[in-house]
């Protein structure tokens, strides 16, 4: 398929529609409402069904049911949103169930704003909802990786029977770059028959039970450790991220997600045309996160500079890969404000004259 211009939220609903996606469920909250509008539009071209729910907790329990009967089926939201949808995401961690939600992250706390951040990070990585488990995120930095990371979480999604996030922010949701959809997409797992789904049961096989409740303590303890056992796998298999100059010799390393990640690398650019030596990491799965790739990459570097549109999130993570190797500073704006690169080769110069000091988080 040739390269079409398009919204990063049609793009998504697009990729979704690609993927095998017939079924969407959700309720409309800026600056996600291209997804849902776009599919309201698409899905019954293809004969699949669009519903808006009447909220967004209703929402991610139809998704659950549909999810259920094994069918390929996405939500989309924006933060406050995903919050009234955390309690569904661990009934559907729980009853290994596979959607895909996308946040498109607005401006917080509260109701806050529609411009971009990154202020969901720990709600994504560290709190999706209540009780011991996992969720898969992917952060894209472009429209046309977000195409691609929608249709891989998919296949991740029924692979792991588990939910699978993408987080953007207001820019992936809404600016245009030119998108590819590619034919005979081959799947980026191979899959087994979903012969666990609630089809219907004539009496040829056992009934299928979907549920997350176990009153037997023991029985749910082996629950848990079957879950553990799979968020392993994850954290063995999945792990995702993109290294720029970290092959060449470099005295600050840069680490960054999403769309402050693009800044960054026009930052890094800028910096090395003046001759100093930067690289840049950026993490693409947020869970699991790339621990040992950023690791690895700092300690060729003198110091380490974390950016980001939140007070210091992803910066625990790095702090934790790091584990006092490497200094850590740090550059952020808030409240829908964009990080520039004049402000991140600002910061940089800083570091090497030591105008920056090393931050501390937790």
């Amino acid at each position: 398929m040739a390269k079409k211009l398009m919204k990063g939220s049609e793009a998504i609903g697009e990729a979704a529609v690609q993927a095998g996606c017939k079924l969407f469920f959700g309720y409309p909250i800026t600056p996600q409402n291209e997804i849902p509008e776009y599919m309201s539009m698409r899905l019954p071209q293809i004969g699949g069904a669009f519903v808006q729910a009447e909220s967004e907790v209703a929402a991610s329990n139809m998704i659950y049911g549909a999810a259920g009967a094994g069918e390929r089926v996405m939500t989309s939201s924006s933060s406050p949103g995903v919050s009234l949808m955390s309690e569904a995401i661990s009934y559907l961690a729980g009853s290994e169930l596979p959607v895909v939600i996308v946040n498109i992250v607005r401006a917080g706390p509260g109701l806050g704003g529609i411009l971009p951040s990154q202020g969901d990070y720990f709600q994504a990585t560290k709190a999706s909802g209540h009780g011991d488990f996992r969720v898969l995120v992917l952060a894209p930095w472009s429209i046309q990786e977000a195409a691609d990371l929608v249709q891989d979480a998919f296949d991740l999604a029924d692979y792991y029977r588990n939910p699978v996030m993408i987080l953007g922010d207001g820019l992936i949701g809404q600016m245009m770059e030119p998108v590819e959809f590619f034919e005979g997409r081959v799947p980026t797992k191979e899959l087994e028959p979903k012969t666990w789904a609630t089809t219907g049961c004539d009496g040829s096989r056992p009934t299928n039970v979907v549920n997350s409740l176990f009153l037997d303590p023991e029985e749910l303890e082996q629950h848990n450790i079957h879950l553990k056992a799979k968020y392993d796998r994850m954290v063995a298999d999945e792990v995702r991220f993109a290294g720029y100059g970290t092959d060449e010799d470099y005295d600050v390393l840069i680490v960054a997600y999403g769309t402050v990640a693009r800044v960054c690398s026009t930052a890094m650019e800028e910096l090395r045309e003046e001759g100093i030596k930067v690289a840049l990491i950026r993490p693409v799965s947020l869970y699991p996160f790339p621990y040992r790739a950023i690791r690895e990459a700092a300690m060729k570097a003198g110091s380490v500079l974390v950016v980001e549109l939140s007070t210091g999130q992803m910066i625990e993570d790095v702090q934790l890969a790091l584990a006092r190797s490497r200094p850590v500073h740090f550059h952020n704006r808030l409240g829908g404000m964009l990080v520039s690169p004049d402000e991140v080769v600002a910061k940089v110069k800083a570091m090497l004259g030591g105008q920056s000091e090393e931050v501390h988080h937790g």
